[in-house]
């Protein structure tokens, strides 16, 4: 934070600002949420610049009780908890009475600094990593009420203040639209997918159930229930996770003892057998390399090995298919987590046409999956692109860089001097303070 723009000065938040915690411990807990009431402001509540209207209440007497905690139109409010810390928002205008909970910081900026400026400021990439200096713990890393207070901040003239806001809201909304039209292309584009795949199985082929397609002595069945911890030299095995679309990254396999392999050796691979995941995120498909010839799978996956008639490729694809998933939706049980009984799995009707045409289909597919691909993986980079120029955005605003200074503008200095003088004019009694702040 040195070398600032002409007219700027330096301010710690808590010399700009007055900042509030939430209650802690039993004054504020799960039990006192109301259906109705006023509103109790979570970590979930604070998105990047954005108030996200996740619900939770309490009644009327509990608020009052914790009144000093409360919030107002314009108050920025700051997660203290998680990575993104101070990751803040604006309080809107039409939430009506609210507090704010234990890891949410209340920030009131003082007079002559702009509640949106500040708020975009503590959003901003040198903030979040001036913070991440001064975060504690690991499991639950945490800025706390007195981090946020001593971050260092840049502080313009109060008329560049509201320049530099204006200028963010105009880039960021621009930016903000063209985040939206790439994620609309993104759902457009698995349109299209699904549509190729349901054009690719809508012909007048034979049904025979999954069963009778699949080698007599490798029937279709789950793995090991318990791989426990990692054998270095041991069998290598896959999990659902370990094929999150549709290619098994080998690398990042595990390895059980080969005496446990070897009471699920019914389950064992070879190369070309279809593996499906059956548990949680059922539905996902992925053939088996020659790496994993001899390997194993875990209870979330079936291993099926089709006869010769029967294309892999063209089986795998299927499967995926819109008519296969349909099916798999239809058929799942569970209700915490949803899964794909073995039994189903055997009865269920896949379509036959002769190899020959298996292989075409296949060969059309993948060439129009292919492009579809292709157009995905160019419309991701356009979303991190996005999120890049986010962050140059806040980056240069902060630095004098996103408008044109004026000359004629009174130096921060002289505003930080009359909001100095106006702290030390406050009453020095805590209950007076904080009913004239509320």
């Amino acid at each position: 934070m040195t070398n600032l723009p002409r007219g700027w000065a330096q301010a710690t938040v808590g010399e700009i600002a007055d900042l509030t915690d939430g209650p802690f411990g039993s004054n504020l807990k799960t039990a006192h949420y109301t259906e109705t009431g006023p509103r109790v402001i979570r970590l979930q509540n604070i998105g990047d610049g954005v108030f996200r209207d996740e619900h939770a209440h309490v009644d009327q007497a509990r608020y009052e009780r914790l009144i000093k905690h409360a919030v107002r139109p314009s108050d920025i409010v700051a997660a203290s908890l998680g990575e993104s810390v101070p990751r803040a928002c604006l309080i809107p205008g039409w939430l009506g009475s609210a507090i704010v909970k234990a890891d949410c910081i209340r920030v009131r900026a003082h007079e002559g600094i702009d509640p949106g400026f500040l708020m975009w400021m503590l959003n901003s990439p040198p903030v979040r990593a001036q913070a991440a200096s001064s975060i504690k713990g690991v499991g639950r890393p945490r800025l706390g009420l007195g981090g946020l207070r001593n971050l260092t901040v840049p502080v313009p003239p109060d008329k560049e203040q509201r320049r530099i806001l204006a200028a963010i809201e105009e880039q960021l909304s621009r930016l903000d639209s063209g985040h939206r039209l790439l994620r609309r292309a993104l759902v457009n584009i698995g349109r299209l997918r699904s549509a190729i795949l349901m054009e690719a199985f809508a012909g007048d082929w034979p049904l025979e159930p999954l069963a009778s397609i699949t080698d007599p002595e490798r029937p279709v069945r789950y793995g090991i229930l318990m791989p426990k911890e990692h054998v270095e030299d041991g069998i290598l095995y896959v999990r659902v996770k370990d094929y999150p679309r549709g290619k098994i990254e080998v690398k990042g396999l595990r390895r059980t003892s080969a005496e446990i392999a070897d009471k699920y050796r019914r389950s064992t691979l070879r190369s070309g057998d279809v593996l499906l995941a059956i548990r949680g995120t059922y539905g996902r498909v992925a053939i088996v390399p020659d790496e994993l010839e001899a390997g194993n799978i875990t209870q979330d996956t079936a291993r099926i090995a089709p006869l010769p008639h029967m294309d892999a490729r063209f089986l795998a694809t299927y499967l995926v298919s819109e008519q296969a998933q349909r099916y798999f939706r239809r058929v799942a049980r569970g209700v915490a987590v949803k899964g794909l009984n073995i039994g189903d799995l055997r009865t269920m009707p896949i379509p036959v046409p002769p190899l020959g045409e298996q292989r075409r289909i296949v060969a059309r597919t993948e060439r129009e999956l292919s492009i579809a691909d292709a157009m995905t993986a160019e419309t991701d980079r356009a979303v991190l692109r996005s999120g890049s120029l986010r962050r140059a955005i806040l980056g240069a605003a902060f630095v004098g860089r996103l408008v044109a200074q004026d000359p004629d503008d009174e130096p921060a200095s002289a505003l930080i001097r009359r909001i100095t003088a106006a702290r030390a004019r406050e009453p020095n009694d805590p209950r007076k303070r904080r009913k004239a702040h509320v």
